[in-house]
């Protein structure tokens, strides 16, 4: 079973993930940020990767700790279990459109952490969100999952929109990424013997 659950607990957030390579696209996510757990479940339908998510953190500041802390679970999380990457396709892109927005994403599993990020928002707050954690989460994301990852704005004029499209777009990109590749059954993705 290609799941994970990770726990993460510091002076500033307490979370828990937990995952499944291998669902539908169910999730329970409850970080106390209502726009982020609606960005998380875009992120969890879209990618087929079932996640269930428990954050705590100290929202009485901001909701930075919470979003950045969240984005390394996930990516820990994502790590551990995708094992030794056997088998999977490693790579993922996606373009796509909502609405006025379009934004696309490459990504690698490569287990080099490189995030190329493009996009920026017309507003700062999507009602009382920052815009300016939507880069954070994926940094985070980034950074702990090993992921080589690209994402593009295009185009959009909404900034809950392109919000919408950047997870949406990762989304779609990690789910091709993750998915076994028939053809290359027990065979890691890589000349160097090692991800």
């Amino acid at each position: 079973m290609r799941t994970a659950t990770i726990t993460r607990n510091t002076a500033e957030t307490q979370i828990e993930v937990t995952l499944n390579l291998d669902g539908t696209g169910r999730y329970d996510n409850q970080t106390g940020v209502g726009f982020f757990d609606h960005m998380l479940d875009q992120l969890s339908r879209h990618s087929l990767i079932d996640l269930t998510i428990r954050a705590t953190g100290d929202l009485h500041i901001d909701d930075h700790h919470t979003v950045e802390d969240t984005g390394i679970a996930i990516g820990q999380a994502l790590t551990r279990a995708l094992g030794d990457k056997t088998g999977i396709r490693r790579y993922g892109h996606f373009n796509l459109a909502m609405d006025d927005t379009q934004v696309r994403c490459a990504l690698d599993l490569s287990a080099r952490p490189f995030l190329v990020w493009n996009v920026d928002f017309p507003t700062e707050k999507i009602g009382t969100f920052d815009t300016e954690l939507v880069r954070e989460f994926f940094q985070a994301l980034s950074t702990h999952g090993g992921i080589t990852l690209h994402v593009d704005r295009i185009h959009g004029l909404n900034s809950h929109h392109i919000a919408e499209a950047a997870f949406k777009s990762v989304a779609r990109a990690l789910r091709e990424a993750v998915e076994p590749d028939p053809r290359m059954a027990g065979v890691l993705p890589s000349t160097k013997g090692a991800l």
